[in-house]
C-alpha cells in the first residue's frame, strides 16, 4: 500500500504520534508499535523493517535525553548488554528473511510486547543488584541479532528482563532501553544498507510527527505520568496486528 495515499496518511500519522508518545514515555522507541500499525494498514515486510529503525533512532534518542536529563542512566548496566548487541545487531540487519517467516516472527514479538503492556511482567525487585556479566553479553547479542532481523530495537525485551532478574528500576531500565535502542537501531540500519536494501522516501515524511509525539512522551515518561489506560489502548492495537500477522 502507498504510505502517502490521501485515505491513509492523516489516520496513519495521527496514530503513530499516539504510539511514539507512549513508547517514548517508558524509554522505548516504539518499533514494535510502529511495526503493528504499519501491519493495520497492510504496508509490505520490504517497507516495515527500514521504516520502524528510522523512526525508532529518532524516537530512542529523543527519549534517552530526556531520562539521562533526569539521571536516571546508569552505564555500568548498559554496557554489558550493547558490547555484544551492537555487531549482531549490524548481521541482523545484514540478513533478508522469507516474507512470511518474517510476519511469524514479528507476530511472536508483538506477543511479548502485548504481555508486557499487560503488566505480566513479575513486579519490580526491590533490591538492585550489578547485572552479571556473562549473561547480559549473552542476552544483549540474542537481543541485537533479532531486533536487526525484524526491525525493532529490542527494548520491549530488554527492560522487563533488568527488572526481572533485579538489575535496575523502571527508570533506570527506561533510560538503559533508551540508549541500546538507539545503538542497535543505527547498527541495524547500516547492515539493512549494507547488504542492499533502501528506506522508502515516505518514511521520511513521517519522522516529524514521531519526533513530536515521542518528545511529549519522554518528557512526561521521565517524570510521572500515569499511563495505564492509554497503554490498555495501545495493546489492544497491537493485538489485532498480531492476529493480522498470523492470519492474513
Amino acid at each position: 500500500m502507498d504510505m502517502l495515499a490521501p485515505e491513509i496518511v492523516i489516520p496513519f500519522a495521527a496514530i503513530l504520534a499516539v504510539v511514539a508518545f507512549l513508547y517514548a514515555s517508558v524509554g522505548h522507541g516504539g518499533a514494535s508499535g510502529y511495526l503493528a500499525l504499519m501491519a493495520l494498514f497492510s504496508f509490505s515486510p520490504a517497507v516495515m523493517k527500514p521504516t520502524a529503525l528510522l523512526l525508532n533512532i529518532f524516537v530512542s534518542g529523543i527519549s534517552f535525553w530526556f531520562f539521562n536529563k533526569n539521571k536516571h542512566f546508569n552505564w555500568k548496566l548498559f554496557y554489558p548488554f550493547a558490547i555484544i548487541s551492537i555487531p549482531m545487531a549490524f548481521l541482523g540487519g545484514y540478513i533478508t528473511i522469507d516474507a512470511t517467516m518474517y510476519k511469524q516472527i514479528l507476530g511472536v514479538f508483538l506477543a511479548i510486547a502485548i504481555l508486557r503492556m499487560f503488566n505480566f511482567r513479575g513486579t519490580e525487585n526491590k533490591e538492585i543488584k550489578p547485572p552479571h556479566l556473562i549473561g547480559a553479553l549473552v542476552i544483549g547479542s540474542a537481543i541485537g541479532l533479532f531486533s536487526g532481523m525484524i526491525g525493532i530495537g529490542g527494548g520491549i525485551i530488554l527492560s522487563p528482563v533488568i527488572i526481572l532478574l533485579g538489575w535496575g528500576h523502571m527508570k533506570q531500565a527506561a533510560a538503559v532501553s533508551a540508549l541500546f535502542i538507539f545503538v542497535n537501531s543505527i547498527s541495524g540500519s547500516i547492515g539493512f544498507a549494507v547488504q542492499g536494501g533502501e528506506i522508502p522516501i515516505e518514511a521520511w515524511y513521517f519522522i516529524p510527527v514521531a519526533i513530536i509525539g515521542g518528545s511529549l512522551g519522554a518528557l512526561y515518561g521521565s517524570q510521572k505520568f500515569d499511563m495505564k489506560t492509554l497503554t490498555y489502548v495501545l495493546a489492544g492495537v497491537l493485538i489485532i496486528a498480531v492476529f493480522k500477522l498470523f492470519l492474513v
